[in-house]
């Protein structure tokens, strides 16, 4: 199936911003009901022989019993791995992780299949990479925009860094699967997807203010998967087959305007350094993780009221030329209200305090958060001023 035909011709690399962009790498992307009993046929197809199913606790238990039946012929001769939990009970990105894996897979294994969230994903996209084979997705949550990434964020000594790595080849997400997924995993894919809100605006402010490359296609793209999702948060919310449809192709969408541009830049502005900030905060300090989606959505509503209040402040150090620019930014951000009450409508929460982070954090956050990365946002201009 193809998200871009209205944007980009796949054929000649060439987007209807006039830019040339790098391929799309996924061979096959499938969403549906029963998506994954297409996973046999297509290990076939490409003469993959010994995958190394990987999972962990969780993630096996909501995938095993339909992965197990796609490979019970028992002409696919598969192995498993389960990647271990911390002593917080999460599955982190990190060395530990990713040396299990690695240590697990034989120099038989010709593809690995990631059956799980966001961590599973990015432990697999990194060791397939190192040992040099593809990987293949298989989402059991819609929880995060991150399963076709070619990026992954890895923590090394508790500092999170991404590094390039691969995207799949191909990802079949089944809905049988993610709509038995907990309410909080989709609460998090909703909160990921809300994050456009902020990100497509500080993408558009760099564009502006330091000339950093955009594409009108990506943030178009971005911006529609985006409003879908918000149009349909009560199907979401009662995880409906429809509205986990929606989500999950927003979240797929997202990320192929990423591909399709080279960069973050449409889905990561200053909501996702303060969600980086947060998660090495709790690192440090041996809290067990939050969700990426979970801090992202309440980052970007904290973002949003920061953005919003200091409008002025930002607007007096632009050149009079880009006011106008600038303004129409600003219309398109969402008040912070407005954001809580979309986060409300699907999660029934929408307090930063819940989640265990304090006014402590989110203060130094703001004022800190904006070296993580070296892009020039609007929380990034407000400390320079």
């Amino acid at each position: 199936m193809s998200f871009f035909h209205q944007y980009y011709d796949e054929m000649t690399s060439k987007c209807i911003c006039g830019g040339y962009h790098e391929p799309l790498t996924a061979e096959r992307i499938e969403i549906g009901r029963g998506a994954i009993s297409q996973l046999g046929s297509f290990l076939h197809d490409q003469s993959f022989y010994r995958p190394l199913l990987v999972y962990d606790s969780n993630t096996k238990a909501a995938s095993e019993d339909f992965l197990k039946h796609i490979f019970g012929a028992g002409t696919i001769s598969y192995n498993e791995s389960v990647i271990p939990e911390n002593e917080q009970g999460d599955v982190l990105v990190d060395e530990q992780s990713i040396v299990h894996l690695l240590a697990e897979a034989s120099s038989e294994t010709d593809v690995m299949i990631a059956a799980g969230a966001g961590s599973i994903h990015d432990i697999v996209r990194f060791a397939s990479y190192k040992m040099k084979i593809p990987f293949i997705s298989v989402p059991t949550a819609p929880s995060v925009d991150g399963f076709t990434s070619q990026g992954a964020p890895i923590i090394r000594r508790k500092v999170k860094e991404t590094y390039p790595t691969q995207p799949p080849i191909a990802l079949f997400a089944d809905l049988d699967i993610l709509r038995r997924a907990p309410t909080r995993m989709v609460y998090a894919g909703f909160g990921d997807m809300l994050g456009k809100y902020t990100s497509l605006a500080d993408w558009k402010f760099s564009a502006y203010s330091a000339d950093e490359p955009y594409c009108d296609a990506a943030a178009a793209m971005t911006a529609s998967a985006l409003e879908r999702c918000v149009y349909n948060r009560h199907q979401i919310a009662q995880q409906t087959e429809y509205g986990i449809d929606i989500l999950m192709r927003g979240l797929i969408e997202s990320v192929m305007a990423m591909a399709m541009f080279g960069s973050s830049h449409p889905a990561s502005g200053a909501e996702h350094h303060l969600s980086h900030y947060w998660e090495m905060a709790f690192l440090q300090n041996n809290q067990k993780q939050l969700l990426h989606g979970e801090k992202v959505g309440m980052a970007c509503a904290i973002i949003a009221d920061y953005y919003h209040d200091n409008r002025e402040r930002i607007l007096s150090a632009m050149p009079l030329y880009q006011e106008k620019k600038i303004r129409e930014i600003f219309a398109d951000i969402p008040a912070g209200r407005t954001i809580r009450s979309y986060l409300y409508d699907v999660g029934n929460h929408n307090d930063f305090t819940s989640l265990g982070i304090s006014e402590e954090l989110i203060y130094s956050s703001l004022n800190e958060a904006h070296r993580l990365r070296n892009r020039n946002t609007m929380l990034k201009k407000l400390n320079e001023i």
